[in-house]
Formats: C-alpha cells, sequence, structure tokens
C-alpha cells in the first residue's frame, strides 16, 4: 500500500471543506411559477423592500425589511403608506409611528418571518427591490402567482427546492 504525504491529505480535506462551505453558504431565494427569479448571499442586515400598491385602499406601501441576524428569516424594519386601513398597521405598540409629508411610517416594527409568501394582484404593482436590483413581478407574472421569499443554503438555491 502506498503512503501518501500529510499535506496531499490535508489539502485534499481542505478541499472538502472549503466545497461544504460554499454549498452550505446561506442564500436569499425568491421563487415565482417554478422558476428562481432572484438568489444573493444572505448577509445579516442585508436590506430589501417590497412595494406594492395596496389592494382595497388602492395607494402605495413600502415596507423595509432586511435579512436577521442568524440569517434564517426576516425582519420587518418599517411600513411606508399614504391611508389607514385594512391590513395596515395603526396599533403604538407596533412601532414608532410619525407622518412624513403625505405618508404614515411606522418605525422599529421588528416583526419576524421565517419566510415570506406573497402573490401578484391585479393593479398591485408588486415589486421587489433586492441587492440594488428591482424586480416588478407584476409585469412577469399573472395575477394571483405566488412568490416565496425564502434563505436556504447555496446547494437547495441551486436545486430550486
Amino acid at each position: 500500500m502506498r503512503r501518501y504525504p500529510i499535506c496531499l491529505w490535508l489539502t485534499l480535506l481542505g478541499s472538502v471543506f472549503a466545497v461544504l462551505s460554499v454549498l452550505l453558504t446561506p442564500c436569499f431565494t425568491v421563487r415565482a411559477a417554478g422558476e428562481r427569479v432572484a438568489m444573493v448571499e444572505a448577509r445579516a442586515g442585508l436590506p430589501f423592500s417590497i412595494h406594492f400598491i395596496h389592494s382595497v385602499q388602492k395607494t402605495p406601501v413600502l415596507e423595509n425589511l432586511e435579512v436577521n441576524e442568524a440569517k434564517d428569516g426576516f425582519t420587518l424594519l418599517s411600513t411606508k403608506y399614504q391611508s389607514f386601513g385594512v391590513g395596515l398597521p395603526f396599533l403604538a405598540e407596533e412601532g414608532d409611528f410619525r407622518e412624513e409629508g403625505d405618508y404614515y411610517v411606522f418605525d422599529h416594527m421588528d416583526r419576524h418571518f421565517k419566510t415570506l409568501a406573497l402573490r401578484t394582484g391585479v393593479g398591485t404593482q408588486l415589486t421587489l427591490t433586492v441587492a440594488g436590483r428591482e424586480y416588478r413581478l407584476y409585469e412577469r407574472y399573472a395575477p394571483g402567482t405566488r412568490i416565496d421569499l425564502a434563505i436556504v443554503p447555496f446547494y437547495r438555491a441551486l436545486l430550486g427546492s
């Protein structure tokens, strides 16, 4: 039996660890209609936003979120909207409320989500902004299409699960 130098074994072991490290890297993924829309490395604090026209109030809403510290979910930081109504925050315990011109802003909301499931809708103009890139989901997908946002290991993002 042939003996290999220890440096060869260490190199091989290091290579295995490097590949595993890459494959297990958390990724922020956006999927719709069976396809990957976006995939970026999920860094703690990575900001993203969801913009839409409220289906009842017919006014714009902007939600600002980030990838949480554990890189396994999301935190809703603030919501900005123009009118009070169904589905919009209004209770003092939901965050710090202020008026900003024609908008109402709730900051420091600190709501946590493991995943997010959104749907395109008629006239809602659902738009997602991640890592400086805007995704006009309403232009690409029919009303009612489910949009899934999740943090998954890189290997799962590649496999589409």
